[in-house]
């Protein structure tokens, strides 16, 4: 039985996770028309899922959450390839705190997490050299 704070700390990785892999997802889809790396995207975003999804739900509680406030380097993007990198390191590191947390309870879903980081580090490389290059 993982308790309720396990489940809001699953909670919120769990949203930084998909936030951060959509907004890679929406530039590429938007800003760039790649159509491919926006379905890659797009697909490694819907493997993050849990089992116990209403439970976890259930354990929210942002009016509570006391970083809820923005820090002033979360407010400062000088262009498309900060508000990148920055998205991507907020996936990668949720995708690692969901696959050591998700240990307890199951190894494949810390496996899936853990295939998930491994992916946005491999696309991070290619994606931020293709926006890089297209300046």
């Amino acid at each position: 039985m993982t308790n309720n704070k396990t489940l809001r700390l699953i909670d919120a990785n769990l949203n930084r996770l998909k936030e951060g892999i959509r907004v890679v997802e929406d530039i590429f889809r938007y800003n760039y028309d790649n159509k491919e790396i926006a379905l890659k995207l797009k697909s490694l975003r819907h493997l993050c899922r849990i089992d116990n999804y209403l439970e976890v739900l259930s354990t929210r509680d942002v009016n509570n959450d006391v970083l809820r406030e923005s820090i002033k380097s979360e407010q400062n993007r000088s262009d498309l390839n900060s508000i990148l990198i920055a998205n991507f390191k907020r996936a990668q590191e949720s995708s690692r705190v969901l696959e050591e947390i998700t240990k307890l309870t199951s190894i494949k879903t810390s496996e899936n997490f853990k295939y998930i980081r491994y992916e946005l580090y491999n696309l991070e490389t290619v994606l931020i050299n293709i926006t890089s290059n297209s300046k």
